[in-house]
């Protein structure tokens, strides 16, 4: 089969790589979609990731297809079945997950792969976080669960109330993901982005406010203008860079909560003003990944239409080439998703 197979840093390789063998608790998956993630830009410009691949190593982890091949000891999926398979599942029996944080499973396997035509589910994963796509859900639609229970996961992590105010700072596909989850529940949202053509984004996932972060306006003051000088009740940071984390902290109101959701550069570093935080009764949160019941719930929201592919797949393209595609999302940040068809 063709895969992409990454050797190190911007060393993407799409080749002929033996079909994966299953063992008996295995389902072997033929990829449909396979979607372009800001994780994936990262992990192709760095050369690995310290937890979720080791090069050389396949590739890619947000895929949806059709079962051809299950493992003697698989009851719950036959071959046929259309299914989406998250990159990872818990061990369920560690310290953290006994505590209800299976993100922070200490043995939490990860599965990479979703650049090929082919990949192997492992028994972990069949077990724990595969499910069988309903049949008015396309391919692409269900390829989005796994950001999306990330992104359902950091919205419950806040607290979100109907009628609360979210200031989602950054609106690549997973800002803007929080943009249209926090409109479904309610709140009202003020969306900043860097281009203009972000905030036309968020406007059509319900966004109500829009705030150009390119300089020429003091957002702190502009995000307190329009709540009355107070400030938002939660603020998402989704970019992902120091400067994003200490801003995200100067927009939220007394009593409110921050969500540091984007991930810094590796040894990032941030000073918060002490102060503020005690006597305002702030609230720092960080969100990482996602758990089995989130990856449930995206199903969910993906079912009733509250989230679809149409508005974050902006393009198509053969596996053949990957290689352009990562390229050109490294060099264009914020870019939306490409769908990868092998």
């Amino acid at each position: 089969m063709l895969a992409a197979v990454l050797y190190g840093q911007e060393h993407l390789r799409v080749e002929p790589v033996p079909i994966p063998q299953i063992q008996e608790g295995d389902i072997l998956v033929h990829v449909k979609a396979a979607l372009t993630c800001g994780t994936d830009v990262k992990v192709f410009r760095r050369g690995y990731h310290a937890r979720m691949i080791v090069p050389p190593a396949l590739f890619g982890h947000e895929l949806a297809g059709d079962i051809v091949r299950v493992g003697s000891r698989v009851s719950r999926f036959q071959v046929g079945q259309r299914v989406v398979a998250a990159n990872s599942a818990p061990c369920g029996e560690c310290f953290y997950c006994h505590r209800g944080l299976e993100n922070l499973c200490e043995d939490l396997l990860f599965n990479n792969g979703a650049y090929a035509e082919y990949i192997r589910i492992p028994a972990r994963i069949v077990e724990k976080n595969t499910y069988v796509i309903p049949r008015h859900v396309s391919y692409q639609d269900g390829a989005l669960l796994e950001p999306l229970a990330c992104v359902l996961r950091g919205l419950e992590e806040t607290g979100l109330r109907s009628g609360d105010t979210a200031v989602v700072l950054g609106l690549g596909p997973i800002g803007l993901m929080f943009v249209r989850l926090a409109h479904v529940r309610g709140a009202r949202v003020i969306a900043i982005g860097r281009r203009q053509t972000q905030l036309d984004r968020a406007a059509r996932m319900g966004a109500n406010e829009f705030l150009l972060a390119d300089g020429s306006v003091d957002l702190e003051r502009e995000v307190r203008r329009l709540t009355g000088g107070h400030g938002g009740d939660i603020v998402i940071e989704a970019v992902g860079l120091p400067e994003a984390w200490r801003a995200a902290v100067k927009l939220v109101r007394r009593g409110g909560t921050v969500n540091f959701f984007g991930g810094c550069p590796q040894g990032s570093r941030i000073e918060l003003d002490t102060a503020l935080l005690h006597y305002s009764e702030i609230t720092c949160k960080a969100s990482f990944h996602h758990t089995p019941s989130h990856i449930r719930k995206a199903l969910d929201c993906v079912s009733r239409g509250e989230i679809t592919a149409r508005d974050f797949v902006n393009g198509v393209e053969p596996l053949v080439n990957l290689l352009e595609v990562m390229r050109h999302l490294m060099s264009h940040n914020g870019h939306m998703k490409t769908a990868i068809i092998p």
